[in-house]
């Protein structure tokens, strides 16, 4: 392994053998020097476990807020906007209610101080069983909904798994949405995400098939548009992403959640809420400063070599792509181990990973080859690749 500019690693091939890996070298990418005017994008972001927590599966969550916290300041210098206690947190992957709340607190709290967008997801995972009804559903709505608002955030209404599991059809759902819509304060961002990201989700809105689904949810966002930001719909199917864009009230947005596809669903007017972009922070705003001044090359540029990353992270199973990020934080130097609540840095394989840091490297994005190559080499002798 040599340092620097053209740090070099070996690593495994499809055979096993191990072959020298020539990184690029480091890009250089410009923060924004004022707010990106032609879309809102949010990066969902990733919590860093304390490695001297007990953060095993079913454990409750050790947080290290230290560099979770400094994680969003990363996201936030690049003009990003934070959502935060998202599905990208380990929502029901590691992230228990009570670590939840504090993390919403906190993150609420540092965006202030740093002058960042935050937006936060309020749920119904306090609910550690299966819910008895839809008032027991709606109760644990709102009352994570205060923690949010009292946080001084925006609200994301997230999908439920237990209303998922307890509504017998879509009124249950108009039940739900439309006792809580009247209740914020602000317009809320709505949470569509399919079950390729939770497969507890299946049927959400009360059909499994998207495009009924969608004519319930068109219906909700139009009685309620004063209190709607927008909807994140995250089923990974563009065209059906753009025909629903295009059904939505005026005002309302469509934040893509598509992290198979953003370069052309947000070129084409949809705001963004991704995961992909907590990774990617650094060429997404590059591709969003290129989209404010006219610059269709530069953002093709910037956002294209991403995508194959993309894919690679949100590869099947997708609710597995919390381990990508993480992994990526560690190599970019944002967080100094490898390691998840949940102990959830365990549910991709290394050649999987391997992949990833090619893709990365690829990309542009490791701002110091040399550790990523190092920190690369650390967990491959880990693993007994040597």
């Amino acid at each position: 392994m040599s340092g620097g500019g053209g740090a070099v690693v070996r690593l495994p091939g499809a055979d096993g053998a191990l072959r020298p890996y020539t990184l690029s070298e480091p890009r250089s990418w410009e923060r924004p020097s004022s707010p990106i005017r032609s879309r809102v994008a949010f990066a969902a972001a990733h919590v860093v476990a304390d490695p001297l927590g007990e953060n095993r599966p079913g454990a409750p969550a050790v947080v290290d807020w230290e560099h979770t916290l400094a994680f969003r300041r990363h996201l936030w210098s690049y003009g990003l906007g934070v959502a935060e206690a998202m599905d990208t947190a380990q929502r029901g992957m590691g992230l228990d209610w009570a670590a939840t709340q504090e993390l919403i607190r906190r993150s609420a709290a540092e965006a202030r101080a740093a002058g960042g967008r935050i937006a936060a997801g309020a749920g119904t995972d306090q609910l550690t069983g299966a819910a008895g009804s839809v008032d027991e559903v709606t109760a644990a709505y709102e009352e994570q909904l205060e923690v949010v608002e009292g946080a001084g955030a925006q609200v994301i209404l997230m999908a439920s798994r237990q209303l998922a599991a307890v509504a017998t059809g879509p009124d249950d759902y108009r039940k739900v949405y439309d006792r809580l819509l009247p209740q914020s304060s602000a317009p809320v961002i709505l949470h569509w995400l399919g079950p390729m990201f939770d497969p507890a989700l299946a049927g959400y809105w009360g059909a499994d098939d998207v495009s009924v689904a969608a004519d319930h949810v068109v219906a909700l966002i139009a009685d309620h548009a004063a209190k709607v930001d927008g909807i994140k719909v995250s089923l990974l199917d563009a065209r059906f992403e753009e025909e629903l864009r295009s059904r939505l009230p005026a005002g309302v947005r469509l934040y893509t959640g598509d992290d198979y596809n953003y370069p052309s669903l947000i070129r084409g007017s949809s705001d963004a809420l991704l995961g992909i972009f907590a990774a990617i922070a650094p060429a997404a705003s590059a591709a969003l400063q290129a989209l404010d001044r006219g610059d269709p090359e530069a953002y093709e540029a910037a956002f294209a070599p991403t995508v194959p990353l993309a894919r690679q992270v949100f590869g099947e199973p997708t609710y597995y792509y919390k381990a990508g990020i993480a992994f990526l934080a560690w190599l970019s130097g944002l967080q100094p181990g490898f390691v998840m609540v949940g102990g959830l840095q365990s549910a991709r394989s290394l050649p999987h990973l391997v992949r990833t840091f090619e893709l990365a490297d690829a990309a542009g994005l490791f701002p110091d080859p040399s550790l990523a190559a190092a920190r690369l080499s650390s967990l491959l002798a880990t693993y007994g690749v040597a």
